[in-house]
């Protein structure tokens, strides 16, 4: 019988720890599908707005360029660019 209480109070906690977690939401604005394509295949999300107080525009073309040259993302180029366009537009810092 106590395994069953014990089993049953277990059920709860992962449903408890879902229901406090918040959906992150980009800006909706033209790119927004780009950026959460490639950026949110590798890494969370969470680093745009997390970052966007520090970054201006030519630190946004820079991280997308680390991206790309460093850890090898698989951005072409014109991709790079709306990617670069959203975040400097919508996060400029």
């Amino acid at each position: 019988m106590r395994w069953l209480a014990i089993f049953a109070a277990l059920a709860f906690v992962p449903a408890s720890a879902r229901a406090e977690e918040q959906a992150l939401h980009l800006t909706q604005a033209p790119g927004v599908d780009v950026v959460e394509g490639h950026c949110g295949a590798c890494h969370s999300l969470e680093y745009v707005p997390m970052n966007s107080p520090f970054l201006d525009a030519a630190h946004w073309d820079a991280e997308v360029a680390k991206m790309i040259e460093a850890f090898g993302a698989p951005i072409d180029p014109a991709d790079a660019k709306t990617i670069g366009d959203y975040l400097k537009e919508n996060y400029g810092g």
